[in-house]
């Protein structure tokens, strides 16, 4: 399912990806529950639960919200998981970073924090000189180094596909992807009625959520793991290469659209699950 890429390990974390769990609808919509998974499934995977103990921090990335996690958060559960999703308001990097860290205090015991796409930015921040955090688990994200922005990250590449379909939004001095190309950019490889479904959901961000520098990196101090997306429309791949490589990451790379939590829940799932089991 996935192609394990990285140079920094040598132990075979996967042993290869079950189908997901039945999960709550995306968004609240019915069309995600093509990718409900047997209840037969669900309860193997309880059976062989790992999780107890263990918390997960999940932040989503712009042009979605927390529910973008459901259907990770529901194969977390079954294991036993603690975990959470955080809602971010992406009106800057600042506040983005703070709610995060918010989250992180509100829970005791060994902590995992993953991040999709911007909110690589804001994990990175977030993670920095918290006890309990063990490890950090990028999904298609942005990793920066001290002093770069998520616009100084882009620009080391050709852009994706997306950049030219990211507009002035209906909330005043926010942007978000126009939607009728989001489906194609953003999230090709989920049936087009769920794509169309996410379009007009979006959340919209401030420019000041790309535009703001990194502080000091939380990489630096804890483990990585890296989810490369393959056919990612929204990040150009090789960024994301260059980023799991800079930081040390155990990498893995994957067919996946950009939303790889929501497309292909199960490789994300199985990721977090090797970060937690390096504790």
């Amino acid at each position: 399912m996935f192609e394990k890429v990285s140079r920094f390990t040598r132990r075979t974390f996967f042993k290869g990806a079950g189908t997901a769990v039945a999960t709550t609808a995306l968004l609240g919509q019915n069309t995600l529950s093509a990718y409900a998974a047997s209840s037969s499934s669900q309860e193997a995977l309880q059976s062989s639960a790992s999780g107890v103990g263990l918390n997960v921090v999940l932040v989503h990335g712009s042009f979605v919200d927390a529910s973008s996690w459901s259907k990770v958060v529901a194969l977390l559960q079954a294991q036993q998981y603690n975990a959470l999703a955080v809602q971010i308001p992406l009106t800057s990097l600042a506040d983005d970073i703070a709610v995060t860290r918010q989250a992180l205090a509100s829970i005791s015991g060994p902590t995992i924090l993953v991040g999709h796409s911007y909110a690589g930015m804001v994990i990175t921040n977030a993670g920095t000189n918290v006890s309990n955090l063990i490890g950090l688990v990028y999904a298609a994200a942005y990793a920066p180094e001290q002093g770069e922005s998520h616009n100084d990250l882009t620009a080391k590449f050709p852009p994706a596909p997306i950049s030219k379909h990211v507009i002035a939004s209906y909330r005043s001095g926010f942007r978000w992807v126009d939607p009728p190309a989001f489906p194609a950019d953003f999230i090709q490889d989920v049936p087009l009625p769920v794509a169309r479904v996410l379009a007009v959901s979006q959340k919209p961000f401030a420019p000041l959520c790309f535009s703001t520098p990194s502080g000091a990196p939380a990489w630096k101090q804890v483990p990585s793991w890296y989810l490369v997306s393959k056919n990612d429309r929204t990040i150009n791949p090789d960024l994301e290469r260059f980023m799991a490589k800079r930081i040390g990451a155990t990498t893995i790379e994957i067919a996946s659209s950009h939303a790889s939590p929501v497309s292909h829940p199960e490789d994300v799932f199985q990721l977090i699950l090797a970060a937690s089991r390096k504790r």
